[in-house]
């Protein structure tokens, strides 16, 4: 089969490269899957890098989320078993990381519904507690992870301010269904979204981003508000005042949604279901902005990883749907 694999550490453009491999042999509690296609998350650059939280041993094969098929024929979604990615023909998975893929979505999409709107929904839902009427400002907003917050925000009910950069990722936004789009590139965040609330800022603030993102939060956070940390795509690690916390009386709350698949796994199960049930009555569709063969793989996630990127980009093989 052919696979894309890493032998060094580095930009995915340069270390990662495809060949011809066996496939891989499920040990005891996984299975095999055919791969139909594979999400690129932020996450893929970071494992190439070596700089994610887990680090599998050279040589490996990223791709964290799958849309794939059993070898009797089902369809579903799995975050393969590292160090045996998605961004192949075959992949293995742990038999419990293997959920139904939702009949609604095609298989780029359903490859994009789960770790993006998973931790979405566990940040909004679990952490955040968002309500109804609340607002919500989420940045990144036209990316993959800010695209599933501001769509589950407005099925929650909420009013969904969103950040981006730059014309084309603003009209994404509006596209996703924000209220508010402000373009961090030709307007000052703080001044546009404190407008837009009349000074009080906001409930819940979802922050894939870090660095002057977390400062503008810190600054537009809502009595009581929420503060929810996501990522940090913009490579600085924000160090909060907890001063400042104290002083506006809003919670600065962490999500590691990988941590439940060990600590809770029922309750993933429990949000694929959630995520099942408003893809069925389209209150939610993962946005793909661009779908590209396994040869386009590496420099997909080195797209990705840059920022030029709007939604989900779907590495789709042969015979998916």
């Amino acid at each position: 089969m052919q696979a894309w694999q890493v032998h060094e550490n580095g930009e995915p453009d340069e270390v990662m490269r495809l060949a011809e491999t066996e496939r891989p042999t499920p040990r005891e509690g996984q299975v095999l899957l055919r791969v139909r296609a594979a999400n690129v998350n932020f996450p893929d650059a970071l494992l190439c890098r070596g700089q994610y939280q887990v680090r599998p041993p050279l040589p490996f094969t990223p791709g964290v989320e799958i849309c794939g098929e059993t070898e009797d024929g089902r369809r579903v979604i799995a975050t393969p078993a590292l160090p045996q990615g998605g961004f192949a023909e075959y992949t293995v998975a742990d038999e419990a990381a293997v959920l139904p893929a939702p009949k609604a979505l095609d298989d780029a999409e359903a490859a994009a519904l789960h770790i993006g709107y998973q931790t979405g929904w566990f940040g909004l839902h679990r952490r955040a507690r968002l309500e109804a009427g609340e607002t919500l400002l989420v940045h990144a907003a036209a990316g993959g992870v800010g695209s599933a917050a501001v769509q589950l925000g407005k099925a929650a009910g909420a009013t969904v301010i969103g950040v981006v950069g730059g014309a084309e990722k603003a009209a994404v936004a509006r596209q996703l269904g924000c209220d508010v789009v402000v373009d961090r590139h030709t307007e000052d965040v703080v001044a546009a979204v404190k407008e837009a609330t009349g000074g009080r800022g906001a409930d819940v603030i979802y922050d894939p981003v870090g660095g002057e993102a977390y400062a503008q939060s810190a600054k537009l956070a809502a009595f009581e508000g929420r503060i929810l940390v996501v990522g940090f795509a913009g490579g600085t690690i924000p160090t909060p005042a907890l001063n400042h916390a104290l002083v506006k009386n809003y919670s600065i709350v962490g999500l590691h949604w990988g941590l439940y698949n060990t600590k809770n796994p029922e309750l993933v199960l429990h949000c694929h279901e959630q995520l099942t049930e408003l893809a069925a009555r389209g209150a939610i569709k993962p946005l793909v902005s661009e779908r590209v063969p396994l040869a386009g793989a590496a420099a997909a996630v080195q797209k990705v990883a840059a920022g030029r990127t709007t939604g989900r980009v779907a590495v789709v093989l042969e015979g998916a749907s």
